[in-house]
């Protein structure tokens, strides 16, 4: 089984996306929002986001795909789904779990509030890394047989290995665009993880790329996460550009 999460503005869109009422969509559980339609269904959860106008994306849409060769109940597919939104840690809220059988493969369609029934945020942080590795971990709990896409690693790397260092340098840089908002602003905050970023550059001496050094270990931005390239980073930091040559004048190496 494996996870794909999508977070939007419009419930209104994604429920008739969800819930079309062809013959291959099947709404199995609904909590807090009514069923008859579409319609009715992103009518509820928008009167509970109102609650907190400034939630702009508080459309969560989670959907699980099972391998072609598993036959999963209805039942099942509706406590592995509530498994599912309980570790994110989306609870207390509306949601509606809808089954589609389009394809060759079983898969579900999870709408969920992150506007919750207090009124309340629910975090949206790495929820697609985070959907990803709870659903291997369902995959395997519910012995099912592990969808084809790639999946995260449940069991620890060793300490001081290549992936330990990679997976160090992913929380550091997680951790730090909390507050970050600067390639400079990044490079002093992981300094202190001993963490150096390092700039690639094309003949005209624009920067075209980066990646994180820790000891001997280096990793493009992508090959940690596809938010860490350089343009990621970039549209996060709202389109900045790096500056090289005035650094090298203050006297600071390109780590190349």
């Amino acid at each position: 089984m494996i996870s794909k999460v999508i977070t939007g503005k419009s419930f209104s869109g994604c429920c008739r996306y969800v819930c079309r009422r062809e013959d291959h969509e099947e709404i199995l559980h609904v909590n807090g929002v009514r069923d008859a339609n579409p319609r009715d269904m992103a009518a509820d959860f928008e009167d509970n986001r109102r609650r907190l106008p400034n939630k702009h994306r508080a459309v969560f849409h989670g959907i699980l795909s099972f391998h072609p060769s598993d036959r999963v109940t209805e039942s099942r597919m509706i406590v592995i789904a509530c498994q599912y939104l309980d570790r994110l840690n989306i609870t207390d809220t509306q949601f509606a779990i809808v089954k589609h059988s389009d394809k060759a493969h079983q898969h579900l369609h999870i709408i969920a509030n992150l506007v919750n029934l207090k009124g309340k945020a629910i975090s949206d942080s790495w929820l697609g890394l985070r959907g990803k590795k709870v659903a291997q971990a369902l995959t395997l709990e519910h012995g099912l047989k592990v969808a084809q896409g790639r999946t995260p690693k449940l069991t620890p790397p060793l300490q001081g290995s290549e992936e330990a260092i990679k997976e160090e340098i992913f929380s550091a840089i997680a951790t730090a665009l909390v507050l970050c908002k600067s390639f400079q602003h990044l490079e002093n905050v992981l300094a202190h993880s001993r963490i150096d970023i390092m700039y690639k550059q094309n003949g005209k001496g624009e920067v075209t790329g980066l990646s994180f050094r820790k000891g001997k270990f280096a990793f493009k931005g992508s090959d940690i996460h596809r938010n860490f390239s350089f343009a990621g980073l970039q549209k996060r930091f709202d389109g900045e550009r790096v500056d090289l040559v005035r650094r090298v004048k203050r006297g600071r190496g390109l780590g190349l």
